[in-house]
């Protein structure tokens, strides 16, 4: 006999005999697949999320930049069609000088009366050309009657000079009148442009210019320095005697578009050749430096000049590559590096909020159940408005708030456990009272009145120890809800905002249907970590709902 027991050797159903109840449901959890399938993921997720953030050398708000070559608008060139006014030194020119200048020209008229009363003479050089002086009536029969007058009249002028004093005439209004003239300015649509910042010009340059561009002369004196001439189309290089470039007249306004880049008058000279000729680009290089390419179009009635420039930006949705596996969000972050810390907010807020509601669970239904009567009435009440309360524009409204006072990624956070907690106890609590109500009646609950344990002692040792089996069932599955029911809110906008990420707030970032469809790996990826954290969930609540079944096989 003796023999017979040393050989005996336990077998399943003679171990599972000698098994603790805790040990019995976790034989019974380890041997459903779906379960260790599920805890396998949550592992993977939280080694993921925790340990993945610490080892990955980027932040989950570290911004990566791109160096690309981009066209950009570097010019605009616009032909003049506003008069410039050169006023000589110490001259005030009226106010309504320009468009009564402009009036004039249209009709014809050579003598113009400014508002003051003022009276302009305007003295055709060339087209777009005019000198401007003051006038004042005066008559002089001897003037009118001189060879000056009548070689002026014979060649289309209204201006001589007669015994030192100039004269302009008017025939406009059929009887000839005369007027005494004295220099006033230059009028024309050219525009002057200094080969060095601090040239200065004086009158005395800009009427001597105009008037050599006029009579096509390839010479001027002015201040007492000579001046070469080369005229273009509508354009004139000025040098020095040595041959250095002095200034550049043009009919065309040509102005950078780039802040604190000033335009070189060979810059200026090459734009206007390049429109004369019609062609869509021209190289240029200024002194020292090498030659560019410059593309020209035309655009609402104005010339555009760009050029191609490397230009340091965003490295936006960039495809997975051995720097960033997963690739670049719309802000230029590594996808990777914010689906881990992401985890991180997901799953705190998961576990915070269940764990929230399970003391407010538990307390609220724990002492309903056990007391009956007016109290379990009036917490059930109570249990019956919160269930009612709309949660959506509850998080609408608070959503608001945190938007209205700036409120940081923390305090969303924390926020949002404290809400979505509030809410949500109320299954809980219901549970536990239906529980304790079908409990406190069996004997075990009799002998610790008679025995006289107390009342919290009763419900906290030995009430609901026996409905934590269902708690932790409801729990598990609940966790995927909670992580669920953030992320949908982050994709509404009313949970954690930029720069912070979860997994919500990640998938939110897709805001539009060509990104979604062309930027997969921007939104797939934390889709696919929501979907599996829920499912590992809903497992291993499924598991333990079997597990701590009675009724299962063993």
């Amino acid at each position: 006999m003796d023999n017979e027991k040393k050989e005996i050797k336990l077998d399943d159903t003679q171990r599972v005999r000698v098994l603790s109840p805790g040990m019995l449901v976790a034989k019974r959890f380890f041997r459903n697949k779906l379960a260790m399938i599920g805890l396998v993921i949550i592992v993977c997720m939280f080694l993921f999320s925790f340990l993945g953030g610490m080892i990955i050398p980027y932040s989950q708000s570290q911004v990566f930049y791109a160096t690309e070559t981009m066209k950009k608008d570097y010019a605009g060139a616009t032909q003049i069609k506003d008069y410039q006014i050169y006023a000589a030194e110490g001259v005030e020119i009226p106010s309504d000088a320009v468009s009564k200048t402009i009036l004039a020209i249209s009709k014809k008229n050579t003598i113009i009366e400014s508002r003051s009363g003022q009276l302009l003479g305007l003295r055709k050089l060339a087209d777009n050309i005019y000198e401007m002086y003051g006038v004042e009536e005066t008559r002089n029969p001897k003037a009118l009657k001189s060879e000056q007058h009548e070689a002026a009249v014979k060649v289309g002028e209204n201006y001589f000079e007669f015994e030192d004093v100039a004269y302009m005439f008017d025939r406009s209004s059929g009887k000839e009148k005369l007027y005494v003239a004295s220099k006033m300015a230059m009028v024309c649509q050219l525009s002057v442009t200094a080969y060095k910042a601090d040239t200065a010009f004086s009158y005395e340059f800009y009427e001597n210019a105009f008037k050599a561009i006029s009579n096509n002369e390839t010479k001027i004196q002015a201040d007492g320095v000579s001046y070469t001439i080369k005229l273009e189309d509508n354009a004139a290089m000025i040098y020095t005697e040595d041959g250095t470039e002095y200034a550049y007249i043009s009919n065309m306004n040509i102005n950078s578009v780039v802040n604190g880049v000033t335009l070189t008058p060979g810059f200026k000279e090459a734009v206007q050749l390049a429109i004369a000729d019609g062609v869509d680009s021209f190289e240029f290089a200024n002194e020292g430096e090498e030659a560019e390419t410059y593309l020209l179009t035309r655009k609402d009635g104005q010339y555009l000049i760009q050029r191609y420039q490397e230009t340091r930006v965003i490295d936006t949705y960039a495809s997975p590559s051995k720097e960033h596996w997963l690739g670049t969000d719309a802000n230029g972050m590594d996808l990777l590096a914010r689906l881990m810390y992401g985890g991180r907010i997901s799953l705190l807020i998961g576990f915070v909020v269940i764990f929230i509601e399970v003391i407010i669970g538990v307390i609220v239904g724990g002492v309903a159940g056990f007391f009956g009567g007016w109290i379990d009435n009036l917490m059930m009440r109570v249990v019956d408005i919160v269930y009612c309360i709309p949660s959506m524009p509850l998080y609408l409204i608070l959503g608001s708030i945190m938007d209205h006072y700036k409120a940081s990624a923390t305090v969303r956070i924390y926020m949002l456990c404290v809400v979505m907690s509030i809410i949500g106890w109320v299954g809980i609590a219901r549970i536990v009272r239906g529980q304790i109500l079908s409990l406190r009646e069996q004997e075990f609950m009799v002998a610790t009145e008679a025995t006289g344990i107390r009342v919290s002692k009763r419900i906290f040792k030995h009430l609901v120890p026996n409905v934590i089996p269902q708690l932790i069932v409801f729990a598990t599955m609940g966790l995927g809800d909670v992580i669920l029911a953030e992320a949908t809110l982050s994709f509404l906008g009313l949970g954690i905002k930029y720069p912070a990420a979860s997994w919500g707030s990640i998938i939110n970032a897709v805001n539009d249907s060509y990104v979604m469809t062309n930027y997969l790996f921007v939104w797939v990826p934390a889709g696919l970590l929501i979907l599996l954290t829920v499912l590992a969930f809903n497992f291993i609540g499924d598991g333990l709902r079997d597990a701590f079944d009675p009724k299962m096989k063993r």
